[in-house]
């Protein structure tokens, strides 16, 4: 068998346990809107999403949209998010986010992933998460747990975000690319851990190439 073959097969085997087993993977961010989302997919950069969903709720009650955050006070803003990791950071970001979403956009979020990450604070990551959720853009976002969890499993053998992404883009299927991203941050998130994968209760060992190269 070529590795290719294996490669694809294992895409495969991955897919349909995921499908059997996890047909309803969606984002454990609490939001009501675009707008919330992408606020909290800025939050959750190098933070829990639990954490984040702490801080959202009296956030979107004292900011209920782009406008609102626009005119923001910084002070205020850090005050509300000052448990997030990198809060004077994140704060800059969320005000100038807003000030460009209303005064570029229209208050409108720009469906191109190209063109959303000219938005303060929204990177490659972010600007696919929402796009893959919003607009159901057949994008893969890749954090640290999918970065992980693809070279781990052998979905990928990228060095770098962007040939992780290169792989898995062409590895699954278009109309499963927004499902994949939640089945692998999910799995690296409660499974397949960094320092202690819990590879006895994995669904997928059997395709896993470095469990079944032990």
């Amino acid at each position: 068998m070529t590795a290719e073959t294996e490669r694809k097969e294992r895409y495969e085997g991955i897919t349909r346990w995921f499908r059997e087993n996890m047909p309803d993977a969606k984002s454990e961010l609490d939001y009501k809107s675009g707008y919330e989302l992408l606020v909290a997919v800025i939050l959750s950069a190098q933070c829990t999403d639990k954490r984040v969903n702490m801080v959202t709720p009296a956030f979107f009650k004292r900011f209920p949209d782009a406008a609102s955050l626009a005119s923001a006070d910084f002070d205020e803003v850090l005050q509300l998010i000052s448990s997030i990791s990198f809060p004077n950071n994140k704060a800059r970001h969320l005000i100038g986010m807003a000030e460009m979403l209303t005064g570029r956009f229209g208050g409108v979020i720009p469906d191109d992933v190209e063109t959303m990450q000219q938005l303060p604070g929204v990177g490659r990551k972010t600007a696919n998460v929402v796009a893959s959720i919003i607009y159901h853009k057949p994008v893969i976002a890749v954090d640290t747990h999918v970065f992980r969890v693809a070279r781990r499993i052998g979905l990928s053998d990228g060095k770098n975000v962007e040939e992780v992404e290169n792989d898995l883009t062409a590895g699954f299927p278009e109309a499963i690319r927004a499902d994949a991203h939640h089945w692998l941050i999910l799995h690296g998130r409660y499974v397949c851990t960094a320092r202690k994968p819990k590879c006895s209760e994995c669904g997928i060992a059997d395709y896993c190439r470095e469990f079944l190269n032990r």
